[in-house]
């Protein structure tokens, strides 16, 4: 490859130069394409979108789309996850260094970088008190399965006050707050004025206000709070949330097929989460459902994988691939499908 080398061209997959995006749309349209071709575009064969045919080493043939895709979104999904930890073990330090000294005063000025909010009442002012102060844009990330009708209720008054305003919003819930006619009442309520997307899992609670201002809970029962108004620390968890915005399906969207007769979405999550020896509790609570109703989706799994034991519906899930990401899923016909389809 004279006078070329994958240095010249510093981009991902995700953004092909120009010459590489005509070679390698050319060898998706054609099959293949020469050797000589990709000379220019190294950068081909070092993200490994194009591959020497095996029956033909002069010629390049490409890796499909679908398997490009597959990997950006594991490489992003992993992006994320990482993030997540960063986020808890900032949490966990701030929690740990504020009970080193004498407690925050209560009513520290407005340039407070972190401040420790301990009660709900407390919680509750300093919401309100960001929300009067929103002008723009509001970001929340909401875990859990389907939202408590009072919880909708409870947080509306301030909803509404921001749409008055001219303020746009973004939700974040887990896939199985679909199922919440509350949640689908709210969205049509609150009209354009908020989008709404959902994920298999979603990091803990997160409100941001106009990318100055977030809130995230500091200990379990939320009865703690931590205002943040660090704008490196602000503008991190924005970034979180971008970055899992991009992953989420619109709530008016349906949820991707699974590509395997007979399996959800919800189990494939299931499946994937128990490959990693995950146990029923913490998969449901990830998933923002019930441990009852994580042990029926269970169940289902093993019966039509046709699996009599954990152990077994292990290595079924494996086989027909449900242990990997859902984008990475392929089309699969499980033993006796065809027959039960005729009958």
């Amino acid at each position: 490859m004279a006078g070329y080398t994958a240095d010249d061209h510093p981009h991902g997959a995700d953004r092909l130069c120009e010459a590489g995006d005509h070679v390698y749309s050319r060898a998706v349209r054609r099959g293949r394409v020469p050797r000589s071709d990709a000379e220019p575009v190294p950068c081909l064969l070092e993200l490994a979108l194009l591959h020497p045919d095996p029956d033909d080493m002069d010629w390049l043939v490409p890796t499909a789309p679908q398997e490009v895709m597959t990997r950006l979104l594991r490489g992003v999904y992993d992006d994320v996850s990482a993030s997540q930890r960063r986020v808890g073990a900032v949490v966990a330090a701030v929690e740990r260094f504020a009970g080193l000294g004498p407690s925050v005063v209560a009513g520290a000025g407005e340039g407070t970088a972190i401040r420790v909010l301990d009660g709900l009442s407390r919680i509750q002012a300093a919401m309100d008190e960001a929300t009067e102060a929103c002008t723009t844009e509001v970001l929340t990330v909401q875990p859990g399965g389907i939202r408590p009708e009072h919880e909708l209720t409870e947080g509306l008054h301030r909803a509404l006050a921001l749409r008055g305003r001219g303020v746009r919003m973004r939700d974040l819930y887990t896939h199985v707050a679909r199922h919440g006619q509350g949640l689908l009442n709210y969205l049509e309520l609150m009209g354009g004025s908020v989008q709404a997307r959902t994920l298999d899992e979603v990091i803990d609670r997160l409100i941001l206000f106009d990318r100055t201002v977030a809130f995230v809970p500091a200990n379990a029962d939320r009865t703690l709070a931590l205002e943040l108004r660090h704008p490196a620390l602000v503008e991190y968890l924005v970034t979180v949330f971008e970055r899992l915005w991009r992953l989420a399906i619109p709530l008016t969207a349906p949820l991707p097929d699974t590509g395997i007769e007979g399996i959800s979405h919800r189990e494939q999550s299931i499946a994937a989460l128990l490959a990693e020896g995950h146990q029923d509790a913490v998969i449901a609570e990830r998933l923002g459902i019930s441990v009852r109703t994580c042990r029926a989706h269970i169940a289902r799994l093993s019966e039509t994988l046709g699996a009599a034991s954990r152990t077994q519906l292990g290595v079924r899930i494996a086989q027909v691939g449900l242990d990997r990401s859902p984008a990475s899923v392929p089309s699969v016909t499980l033993p006796g499908q065809e027959s039960r389809t005729a009958r």
